[in-house]
C-alpha cells in the first residue's frame, strides 16, 4: 500500500473513531465471514461500530484521537469496536455475543477505559458493573432521600400539631355553644 493510500485510510480511521475514547479490542479470526457479517448487522442496529484494520494504522488512529493504551493488546488478528450508549453497556453486549453458540470463537482481547488498559477478564469485570442508567438512578434516588427525609420529618410533626390544635378548636367550638346556649332564656322568642 502507497503512503499515500494509507494516509487516505488512516484518515477515514481516524474519522469513524470521532471523539470515542473507550474501545474493545476482539479476535474474530476464527469466526466466518458469514457470522462475522451478522454481527456487524446486529451491532448496527445498536450502534455499535466494528472495524478491522491493520494494527499499525489502527494505532496511528487511534494516537491521533488520543487513544495509546491500546498497543499491548492490539496484536495478531483484531477488530476494534466502540459505540452503544457507553463503555459499560458496549461490553456487556460484546461479552454476551462472545458467550453464544454460534460465536464461540469469537475472543474478546481487551480494551481500553478512561486512557487504563483492560484485559479479557477487566472486559469481563465491566461488563458486571452498572451501566449509566443504573447509576443516575442510584445517583437521583441519593439526591431526592435527604429531602425525602427531611419533607416526612417537618410533615409528621406538622400533622401531629395540626390534629392538635383542630381538636382544641372543637373543644373550644363546643364550650362556646355549651355557654351561648346556658345564656339564652328559655322564655325569649328564637328567631
Amino acid at each position: 500500500m502507497s503512503k499515500r493510500v494509507k494516509t487516505l485510510v488512516m484518515s477515514e480511521v481516524t474519522k469513524r473513531f470521532g471523539d470515542n475514547k473507550d474501545f474493545l479490542v476482539l479476535d474474530a479470526s476464527k469466526v466466518t465471514a458469514v457470522k462475522v457479517n451478522k454481527l456487524r448487522l446486529r451491532a448496527e442496529k445498536l450502534g455499535i461500530k466494528i472495524l478491522t484494520v491493520k494494527n499499525t494504522l489502527a494505532l496511528k488512529a487511534l494516537e491521533e484521537v488520543g487513544v495509546k493504551s491500546l498497543k499491548p493488546i492490539l496484536t495478531g488478528p483484531s477488530a476494534l469496536v466502540w459505540g452503544g450508549a457507553d463503555i459499560v453497556a458496549l461490553s456487556k453486549e460484546i461479552t454476551k455475543w462472545a458467550k453464544e453458540k454460534d460465536l464461540k470463537d469469537l475472543k474478546i482481547k481487551g480494551g481500553t477505559l478512561d486512557g487504563q488498559t483492560l484485559d479479557a477478564k477487566g472486559v469481563d469485570t465491566l461488563s458486571k458493573s452498572a451501566g449509566k442508567p443504573e447509576l443516575l438512578g442510584k445517583i437521583l434516588t441519593l439526591i431526592k432521600s435527604p429531602g425525602a427525609q427531611l419533607a416526612a420529618a417537618l410533615i409528621g410533626p406538622g400533622g401531629y400539631i395540626n390534629g392538635q390544635i383542630k381538636a382544641i378548636a372543637e373543644k373550644e367550638g363546643d364550650a362556646k355553644e355549651g355557654e351561648a346556649a346556658a345564656e339564652t332564656p328559655a322564655d325569649a322568642p328564637v328567631a
